[in-house]
């Protein structure tokens, strides 16, 4: 199932967030995108081609894993992990790549451009390229480059072209800037795919529409495993594409608690974070990359500079559909900090030999404070959205010598 939401409405918004807030050449571009979707939202064969393509390419359905050694260590909470790690390319983003990928083929569209933080969108927008025979190239911040290397080198094996940023923090919100500069100038011919749930109309909902399938086939499987929906569903927020779509299947039911964990860096008391929720003083509603949410501003209303462990967390805003949730308090948002994903990095990986990616790790940190709080009938859902592959370099520098 795709889609299945009253939000966001006609123009984009999801409360008082969303919208478009673009220059007008890039008007038409949005329109013929929106057009796009809901045709082939409507076309049983694009459906047909995705589910296919998903499950003989992708590998969904992902698996639902029971972590019972860590449920037994942390003695509370029965934990249950989301195994996004298990896709092909390692992480969650494949899902949204490959529907977008699909749609640029359906357009016409036979150059791609992305942006990417971690890497793993870079690397899922050049899998799906190369799938599907497109020319794509990925726009990355260079100090993300420096700290994700191996799939910088998994986007060039497989054909993309990686373009260093090297202007403001040289991360994912400067990344964000040059992809858009490009789609401006090269908007007739290029085809912008857009790796998480922020940006203008559509693509919010897109990006939420196409990570569904993580929410949907986890409510069956922990339905099918435990015979009850979870208590708590939770999962790591940067921009927020691998936490709506978790989120997005147990947004109508009352009982489910949905937290999203932020990137607390050095401590949120610090300027070194990507917290947005944790000071509201510092995080106000602005616009974006084209969008109206909550953004980390100093007095002036500039940007301030973000820190993380996690090229994939460190962004001053977050997508429109969050801040709508945690405005009207459907969802809750904490954060760990770097010391406290490292850690969860670690017990993870000794308790149950999943290595997860340092993302996912800020939220197994979330569940080694919170699962010995909740009863031994309580159940807690968590996407792994990715696996720790392409953070060793970071890891080891920082913990080799005290493995």
């Amino acid at each position: 199932m795709i889609g299945g939401s009253n939000l966001p409405n006609a123009q984009g918004y999801y409360g008082e967030f969303g919208g478009r807030f673009v220059p007008e050449t890039i008007i038409p571009a949005l329109d013929e995108l929106l057009h796009a979707y809901e045709e082939a939202m409507a076309d049983p064969a694009f459906h047909a081609e995705l589910a296919h393509l998903q499950q003989t390419y992708v590998g969904r359905p992902t698996p639902l894993t029971y972590a019972k050694r860590l449920s037994d260590h942390l003695g509370g909470a029965r934990i249950y992990l989301k195994r996004e790690d298990l896709a092909h390319t390692g992480a969650h983003k494949i899902n949204n790549a490959l529907g977008q990928a699909l749609l640029a083929k359906r357009m016409g569209k036979r150059r791609v451009i992305a942006e990417t933080g971690a890497g793993q969108h870079g690397v899922a927008s050049a899998t799906a390229s190369a799938l599907l025979g497109l020319e794509c190239h990925v726009y990355m911040g260079s100090v993300d480059m420096a700290r994700q290397r191996p799939n910088v080198f998994r986007m060039k094996l497989m054909g993309a072209e990686v373009l260093a940023v090297d202007s403001g923090s040289k991360t994912l919100k400067d990344a964000i800037n040059e992809a858009m500069r490009d789609w401006v100038t090269n908007v007739r011919t290029t085809f912008y795919l857009l790796g998480s749930a922020l940006g203008p109309h559509p693509y919010p909902m897109i990006v939420r529409d196409f990570q569904s399938v993580i929410g949907v086939e986890a409510r069956r499987q922990i339905l099918e495993a435990t015979g009850q929906l979870p208590d708590v569903c939770l999962a790591c927020v940067g921009g927020g594409s691998n936490a709506i779509g978790l989120f997005h299947a147990f947004r109508d039911d009352e009982s489910v608690e949905l937290i999203g964990v932020e990137a607390g860096g050095l401590g949120t008391h610090t300027d070194k974070h990507a917290a947005r929720f944790a000071n509201m003083d510092i995080s106000r509603p602005g616009i974006l990359h084209g969008t109206r949410s909550f953004i980390m501003q100093d007095e002036d209303g500039q940007i301030r500079e973000t820190h993380s462990i996690s090229a994939g967390l460190d962004y001053p805003s977050i997508g429109p559909e969050h801040a709508y949730l945690r405005a009207s308090e459907r969802a809750y948002y904490t954060s760990a900090t770097d010391e406290e994903a490292l850690a969860a990095f670690r017990t993870l990986s000794e308790l149950e030999g999943i290595i997860p990616a340092l993302e996912s790790a800020h939220a197994i940190a979330e569940v080694i404070k919170r699962a010995p709080t909740m009863s031994k009938d309580s159940i807690l859902l968590v996407n792994l959205s990715g696996r720790g592959d392409k953070d060793l370099d970071t890891v080891i520098r920082v913990l080799g010598d005290k493995l």
